[in-house]
């Protein structure tokens, strides 16, 4: 069975290879954008199976992505985790009403969390 493609669209560095690892240790293959516009552009390379998707980044934000995302029909399918520090109410439902399939708090989530609920979403 072909490995399950994981996008990774997060500016921080340091903390997208954390979570890489983890997810490349579960048997995932993964790829990174820093910002949401490389996000995009890799989503319609790679057509991953999952985006993970920070909210606060450069040049274009996680709310705009998943907008794009959720608005193309040719995307449209892409599942979206996302995974910021926003923790307002109002961000959570308009992700999950942008057509996200959760939403995790990284302050309150472990990297091995967000693996395995990635692993519930996929079925893997």
């Amino acid at each position: 069975m072909a490995k399950h493609k994981i996008l990774i669209v997060e500016d921080d560095g340091f903390l997208a290879s954390i979570y890489a690892q983890k997810l490349e240790l579960a048997g995932y293959e993964v790829a990174f954008a820093t910002n949401g516009e490389d996000g995009l552009k890799l989503v319609a390379k790679d057509r991953p199976d999952l985006v993970l998707l920070d909210l606060l980044m450069p040049q274009m934000d996680g709310f705009e992505v998943l907008e794009k995302l959720k608005g193309d029909p040719a995307t449209k399918d892409i599942k979206v985790l996302v995974l910021t520090n926003l923790g307002q109410k109002e961000d959570v439902d308009r992700c999950l009403k942008l057509g996200a399939v959760g939403y995790i708090i990284k302050a309150h989530s472990l990297p091995e969390e967000t693996v395995r609920r990635i692993q519930e979403i996929l079925g893997s």
